[in-house]
């Protein structure tokens, strides 16, 4: 079990400036970290735009809070983007970003293949290739709260949790994200055999119990926490919840879990941290 927060990498002076310095970013997992995606959170102040195109990577953006308007580029289609709104963007993608207002806007950003952590932007609004790029979709596309339910993709998931499954396998970026509501005293034992999963809280409180050694992390708003193959944990909400959580290698989206708190194998598992998801 891997424990990181915002708050704990912001005070290392691990705050990263892109975009050419109209944003940050707070990388919560890289690529040193063994698995098929990166996370991280994007922050912007200030009114005005962005051009990106990232020609190496997919990126999925799930937005947390703040509003602007997402334009593709080679189409002029625009969207409007706003807290429970995912984006994905490719590498044909060029698109841009227009903040109207001088507000706060938070993202959460997950890259395949992963990020190393340092990058910036360059002229073209792209990242250095980082490995091999997942197929992904033919464009890129956005997803509402809406647009999950009524795809039947907002599962209840035992007497637990609603997990809103805004990727799943089918869009194949390798991995899969969901938005997960925990009520105030929800307990479960967990064990995820065949998957990594990583999980940044948005909102409330909670403690992760680690099993094998004893113990018990407190984490709010900014606390992020990373499970494998071998890691029995338990969760237990103090109060009303909002967590985004990436598994890899990703569900399909129509998963419960078993007895062991446990979801059926869905592909080959990463090696993780120094190599501790590796089935040995």
């Amino acid at each position: 079990m891997l424990v990181r927060s915002m708050d704990q990498l912001e005070n290392e002076g691990r705050v990263i400036s892109i975009s050419h310095g109209k944003a940050s970013a707070v990388r919560l997992l890289t690529k040193s970290d063994g698995l098929n995606f990166s996370l991280s959170e994007a922050r912007a102040q200030k009114a005005g735009q962005s051009n990106l195109w990232y020609k190496n990577h997919w990126e999925a953006n799930f937005v947390r809070s703040g509003k602007a308007v997402l334009e593709d580029c080679s189409t002029g289609e625009r969207w409007n983007l706003g807290p429970g709104v995912l984006y994905c963007v490719g590498p044909t993608d060029k698109h841009r970003i227009i903040r109207e207002q001088d507000t706060e806007m938070r993202i959460i950003s997950v890259f395949n293949p992963p990020i190393v952590g340092e990058e910036t932007h360059d002229e073209d609004g792209a990242y250095p290739p980082t490995g091999p790029i997942p197929q992904g979709k033919e464009r890129m596309f956005v997803k509402s709260l809406q647009d999950i339910r009524d795809a039947g993709m907002e599962v209840i998931v035992g007497d637990i949790a609603t997990s809103r499954r805004y990727l799943t396998v089918a869009d194949n970026l390798g991995f899969s994200l969901h938005s997960v509501l925990l009520k105030a005293g929800v307990k479960a034992d967990c064990w995820y055999k065949h998957h990594w999963e990583g999980n940044v809280i948005l909102d409330g409180n909670m403690e992760v119990t680690d099993y094998a050694a004893g113990d018990v992390h407190a984490l709010g708003p900014g606390g992020m926490y990373l499970v494998g193959p071998k890691d029995r944990h338990q969760i237990h909400a103090l109060t009303d919840m909002l967590i985004i959580s990436v598994f890899d290698p990703p569900l399909t989206g129509t998963e419960q879990r078993d007895e062991d708190g446990s979801y059926p194998a869905t592909g080959p598992v990463p090696k993780g941290p120094m190599g501790s998801g590796s089935e040995d």
